[in-house]
């Protein structure tokens, strides 16, 4: 009976396991996403540049400069009134999430994020889209 128990446990989390490794891209970059704005939220230039992949990292040597950068062209991720993640889309090493703002002007973005998986496996932003309205059907 014991034996019977565990077997089927053991079927269970290998029939489970591709589900979990295709949300985990997801998991890991919506944990970044959230990280990095509460970052921007506490002012904190050197935790929110952190997550900048090395090609933004490039254009924009400093984490004083990234921050300006984020502060006058991406008010809305900047000081989010409020957020929640919408679709997600992974290709190859990149994960696109659309995560859905409202600025504290009232007006309600859509802000496309593309993180991309680097050779150490972990994934870092590699740029934003701001859309005021929501994309397509596909994202």
């Amino acid at each position: 009976m014991i034996r019977t128990l565990r077997a089927c446990a053991c079927i269970a989390i290998l029939l489970s396991a591709p589900l979990a490794l295709a949300a985990e891209p997801v998991d890991t970059a919506q944990s970044i996403i959230q990280n990095q704005i509460e970052a921007f939220l506490n002012d904190d230039a050197e935790t929110a540049y952190s997550f900048a992949s090395p090609q933004i990292r490039q254009k924009f040597p400093d984490k004083s400069i990234f921050f300006e950068m984020v502060k006058r062209g991406y008010a809305p991720v900047y000081r989010p009134g409020n957020f929640a993640f919408g679709r997600s889309r992974i290709a190859g090493d990149t994960v696109v999430q659309e995560v859905l703002i409202s600025a504290p002007d009232g007006k309600d973005w859509t802000a496309l994020y593309f993180l991309v998986r680097q050779p150490d496996g972990s994934y870092k932003i590699n740029g934003v889209q701001m859309l005021q309205q929501a994309p397509g059907s596909e994202i």
